[in-house]
């Protein structure tokens, strides 16, 4: 994995979002390679799980924020990494103003600091932005199929406006910022009610329930496991020159939701089976990269396969469901909120 090289002074990095799933990842490695790291988070579906023991490490902190609010630090920042805004539908869509004004005003705060300190800003945005996409595989240039009113457009229009201050703040010479889109992702520290899919089936099955498919089953997606994804996101921020555009940060090999739910259910001892119900609006059919410009501009391209990353992924979960059952009062339900959550889109 991508390094950051320690010169002179240590490298002080900020991670917005960094006790949710991926920023949890990118805090660790991070710390590994020797900077000093500053967690930025405000709980709402982040994790203090996630920190585990970081939160030991005198090299890091974590502060609870929302960064819809300004942030000042008196330390001089190095890198901003911003993943602070929900990703999962049941999460984005429970509140979506504020989803919407995270990704547009988190982002402005965010780049106002990274402006003071003349820090590198990393923007984690989204395939979400291409929508529905009527190009495939999706390239960079393509500007997508996005319904800017329906029940996902908190999400993808708040990401995609969060592009926009970033190239409109590069273009001012404020600011040296660059935007990873980031698809599909998967691996541990995933909520197991987060409602995308690989959690979903990995839950299900590990539950012995029914493994939910919205729609025929035949949409594809392409999954990347979380380490390559934070060695993309690492190599993008510390490129010595700004690529001065989006870079897709994804696995180009695609499946078939049926496919992976053959999968999940051949590699989990399970008595589930697969059921289908109502495509929600707005999914989208395909979902597949095109990286031949992060592996032009990064050297980067994905290592994990698919079934090595799911084996990873299923035996965090069966450690995470073990210890909820432990601390489950004896009878006790499983919260509603979290049955709801399993039923939503991918």
């Amino acid at each position: 994995m991508a390094r950051i090289n320690i010169a002179d002074k240590r490298k002080v990095a900020l991670v917005a979002g960094g006790a949710g799933f991926i920023g949890s990842h990118l805090c660790s490695e991070l710390l590994t390679a020797g900077s000093r790291v500053i967690c930025v988070d405000s709980y709402l579906t982040g994790s203090r799980a996630n920190l585990g023991d970081l939160l030991e490490d005198p090299l890091f902190s974590a502060v609870e924020h929302d960064v819809c609010d300004e942030l000042s630090f008196e330390e001089r920042i190095d890198c901003v990494y911003n993943l602070a805004c929900p990703a999962s539908p049941p999460s984005y869509q429970a509140d979506p103003i504020h989803t919407l004004m995270t990704s547009v005003t988190g982002t402005a705060n965010l780049l106002r600091l990274a402006e003071r300190d003349g820090a590198v800003f990393l923007q984690a945005s989204t395939s979400e932005i291409y929508g529905d996409p009527e190009e495939h595989p999706q390239g960079e240039d393509y500007w997508g199929h996005v319904n800017c009113t329906g029940p996902r457009a908190c999400y993808d229009e708040g990401k995609r406006a969060a592009e926009t201050l970033c190239f409109d703040t590069l273009r001012a010479g404020n600011v040296d910022a660059r935007v990873a889109r980031i698809f599909n992702t998967y691996g541990p520290h995933m909520q197991p009610s987060d409602g995308r899919i690989i959690s979903n089936f990995i839950v299900q099955a590990l539950r012995n329930e029914p493994l939910t498919i919205y729609g025929s089953g035949l949409q594809t997606r392409s999954f990347c496991y979380v380490s390559d994804l934070v060695d993309g996101l690492l190599r993008l921020s510390q490129r010595q020159t700004n690529p001065l555009g989006p870079v897709n940060l994804g696995n180009p090999q695609e499946f078939t939701v049926v496919k992976l739910a053959e999968m999940v259910l051949s590699m989990v001892r399970t008595k589930s089976y697969v059921v289908h119900e109502a495509l929600p609006e707005d999914d989208p059919q395909r979902r597949r990269p095109n990286i031949a410009r992060a592996r032009e501009l990064l050297g980067w391209e994905p290592k994990v396969a698919l079934e090595e990353g799911l084996s990873q992924t299923i035996e965090w979960f069966q450690g995470e469901l073990a210890s909820a059952r432990l601390r489950r009062r004896p009878g006790s339900a499983r919260p509603q909120a979290q049955v709801a959550a399993l039923r939503q889109d991918y």
